[in-house]
C-alpha cells in the first residue's frame, strides 16, 4: 500500500482504497461532514491529512468518550423512569 501524504490531494477512489470503504461509505460520510473534501469540476478531491486524521487513534479516543457519555446519560433517563 502507497504511503498517505498529508500535503497531497486524493480522489475519492484513491480514498476508499486508503479506508478500505465501499462507495456508499465515502459517499456518506462526504456528506455529514465527517470527511471533509473539496468539489473540483463536480468531483470531490481529499487531502492525504484528513485521510490521516481518519485513521489516527485521536479519532478512535473522541468517538469513545461521545459514546461512553451518550450511554452515561441514556442510563440517567432509564433510571429516573
Amino acid at each position: 500500500m502507497p504511503e498517505i501524504k498529508p500535503n497531497e490531494v486524493y480522489t475519492t477512489e484513491e480514498t476508499r482504497g486508503f479506508l478500505k470503504i465501499s462507495e456508499s461509505t465515502i459517499k456518506r460520510m462526504l456528506k455529514r461532514g465527517i470527511i471533509r473534501a473539496y468539489k473540483v469540476g463536480g468531483q470531490y478531491r481529499i487531502w492525504g491529512s484528513e485521510i490521516l486524521r481518519q485513521v489516527s487513534p485521536e479519532v478512535e479516543s473522541k468517538v469513545y468518550q461521545v459514546y461512553k457519555k451518550v450511554k452515561d446519560k441514556t442510563k440517567q433517563t432509564l433510571e429516573k423512569w
